[in-house]
């Protein structure tokens, strides 16, 4: 009894113990947090620390965020205190540069009116009519002002991002300037076949948003010197005095981030809506070869590279059973370079009928690569995509060769010009100014191999929010371009902040599985189909005479073999439905092995430790109480 007494009294006192530990660790210990996962998505970046040391002049930050109103919403009250203990950490990492405030705005007050002067919008809440404020306003020292005019739950995870992009703006205000070639049409333009024009490029947009932008034509024949990167997508036809003004930026120390490819789907090349079929054949291809070969790049503008590995499941048709698609291609992060800046913090980036780039036979220059395919690629021409209509076919005959093809790549290293010979014809110089021969500065150029990448379509989808058009990104390949862009004009610190991990792991062993089971089962549902067009065919042959009420009746061999050809046809079709159903069957007996392995084996392996752990104690205190009886013995 005593013994039992004791035992309760300690639990009492433990427990005591433990709640008071807790209430203190809540307050004293309030803000702290320990990141265990994986790709460490709750630590603040490098870039965001340096960014902060690096502030050229005190912010101002209003957080507004309406606590009232968000109770009714336990998901964006979570939210609200997330986003307000991330912005307490950035003030207090600041070392004093960042000032923070937090306003919760009532109804009819001064700081609704605060909210909408500085950007923040609100947002209907409740039958009372009044609104949720959950935004987030700066300013700095001069007339600056920027702003989040809500934070959007679904956009977790650029949270950092955002916040950091503002701060940024606010306490370095010079914007670097881009220098934008396209012959594409990513200004927006009009739509023949559905007769409405179409908006601007996401990307295009941000980066007018982010950066100072100047357009520059295709024909131009002259890059201002105070263009610190130069941005070519897609160079098609370019006239030698255009080439020549490229060649010139570049031996002058300009750094050039460059898109080509061996088929651009975004090219309107052959668009006639009176005839769909005339873009087939149009060449939508980049070509850039003599500065390419100047630069020791070498790229073939007539091969496409299909992936296995990285292969999409795609619908070409609404209607339509979606497909593996070996030219439209997720990429992950094993095949990104993780040694480069640009490209050593992404998730996943998707491309499109991609080509590849490599070094130069007795190039000078250094070529490394940042995203490479799988082992399981291989070159397919590019012709066969211009009269596709199955993806399917793509896989009749493909075989990986087991390379790594590169998909992107920055080159570096001294370079010739491209022009040898002198400025091409139409090309005035400047009086007192001579043609270089040879880079200035070593060339900076990243280059890669496809331009679809930059489309919407890939990697952001539109939605309306509350009246407004929000482009919300759930790929990589926004992040990639402004990467390289940061880092060709000299600042990489949004990197880091940019390229954070994403929450999504996809499931790498279920694709490899299905890829080849509809390997092996690809050959065999060619030969069921074709079997059962050719028993269709007949069956419908035979019907026919029977439903022609001038033809003869059918005799009963006739009518032996319509039975016949209708029970090849089930038969054909039964074994058709089995093979599709194999096609899972790998991965259902994957998910099975999981199952036994989670709900058996652990608990039976775990259970069986525990007994054996148990076992080695007590035997351990049964020799430890016989040493005790032989001592007092």
């Amino acid at each position: 009894m005593k013994r039992s007494t004791l035992g309760g009294g300690a639990l009492f006192a433990l427990a005591l113990l433990f709640a008071g530990l807790t209430i203190l660790f809540g307050y004293a210990l309030r803000g702290w947090r320990i990141d265990l996962t994986e790709n460490r998505l709750y630590s603040v970046a490098p870039g965001t620390k340096n960014i902060l040391e690096n502030l050229k002049e005190p912010v101002n930050l209003y957080y507004f965020f309406s606590a009232d109103a968000a109770n009714q919403m336990p998901e964006l009250k979570t939210y609200g205190n997330r986003v307000r203990e991330f912005l307490q950490e950035l003030a207090a990492r600041s070392n004093g540069r960042l000032k923070l405030h937090i306003i919760d705005p009532q109804p009819f007050s001064d700081d609704e009116d605060r909210a909408a002067e500085l950007g923040v919008r609100g947002i209907p809440a409740g039958a009372s009519g009044g609104s949720l404020y959950f935004g987030l306003a700066g300013t700095n020292s001069t007339d600056g002002k920027e702003a989040i005019e809500f934070f959007d739950p679904r956009k977790e995870e650029f949270l950092e991002y955002d916040v950091v992009k503002l701060i940024n703006k606010l306490g370095n205000t010079k914007k670097t300037v881009v220098g934008w070639m396209s012959s594409l049409p990513m200004s927006g333009s009009f739509n023949p076949q559905t007769g409405q024009p179409t908006e601007p490029w996401v990307v295009l947009e941000q980066a007018e948003q982010q950066l100072t932008v100047r357009q520059i034509e295709p024909a131009a024949t002259k890059i201002d010197s105070d263009i610190a990167v130069l941005v070519v997508v897609h160079p098609k036809n370019l006239s030698p005095a255009t080439q020549f003004a490229i060649d010139q930026f570049a031996l002058n120390g300009g750094h050039v981030l460059l898109y080509v490819d061996p088929l651009s789907e975004q090219d309107p090349a052959g668009a006639d809506p009176q005839n769909p079929m005339a873009a087939m054949g149009a060449d939508k291809s980049s070509n850039l070869e003599p500065l390419l070969k100047a630069w020791g790049v070498d790229f073939n503008p007539r091969e496409v590279i299909g992936d296995n590995e990285y292969a999409l499941t795609v619908s070409m048709r609404q209607g339509e059973q979606p497909v593996r698609h070996l030219g439209i291609l997720g990429l992950d992060a094993t095949s990104f370079n993780k040694s480069d800046v640009i490209t050593s913090g992404l998730a996943n980036v998707n491309v499109a009928t991609i080509g590849y780039v490599k070094p130069a036979k007795g190039a000078a220059t250094k070529f490394e690569a940042l995203m490479q395919s799988s082992p399981q690629a291989a070159v397919i021409p590019s012709e066969k995509f211009q009269m596709m209509f199955d993806p399917s076919t793509l896989r009749d005959g493909f075989k990986p060769t087991g390379e790594r093809y590169a998909f992107a790549a920055r080159v570096t290293g001294n370079v010739k010009t491209a022009f040898p010979n002198g400025p091409p014809a139409g090309v005035t110089l400047p009086p007192g100014a001579t043609a270089l021969k040879a880079s200035t500065k070593p060339l900076n150029l990243i280059v890669f191999a496809d331009t679809d990448m930059l489309a919407d379509y890939l990697w952001v989808r539109q939605q309306n929010f509350f009246g407004q058009r929000v482009a919300q990104a759930w790929a990589h390949n926004g992040d990639l371009t402004f990467n390289a862009i940061d880092n060709l004009g000299g600042s990489s610190d949004l990197i880091s902040v940019r390229g954070r991990a994403t929450f999504t792991r996809p499931f790498r062993k279920v694709e490899l599985l299905r890829a080849s089971a509809e390997d092996r089962f690809r050959a065999k549902e060619q030969e069921l189909e074709a079997q059962l067009r050719s028993t269709e065919e007949k069956l419908t042959a035979l019907q026919s005479k029977n439903d022609n009420q001038s033809a003869l009746i059918l005799s009963p061999e006739q009518e032996r073999e319509l039975a016949r050809f209708q029970e090849e046809k089930l038969r054909i079709r039964k074994e058709l439905r089995g093979v599709r159903l194999g096609l899972d069957q790998d991965i259902k007996s994957l998910g099975t092995t999981l199952k036994i392995v989670n709900i058996l084996v652990f608990p039976l392996l775990f259970a069986f430790t525990a007994l054996i752990v148990a076992a080695f104690r007590r035997r351990r205190r049964a020799a430890i109480v016989m040493l005790h009886k032989e001592a007092g013995a």
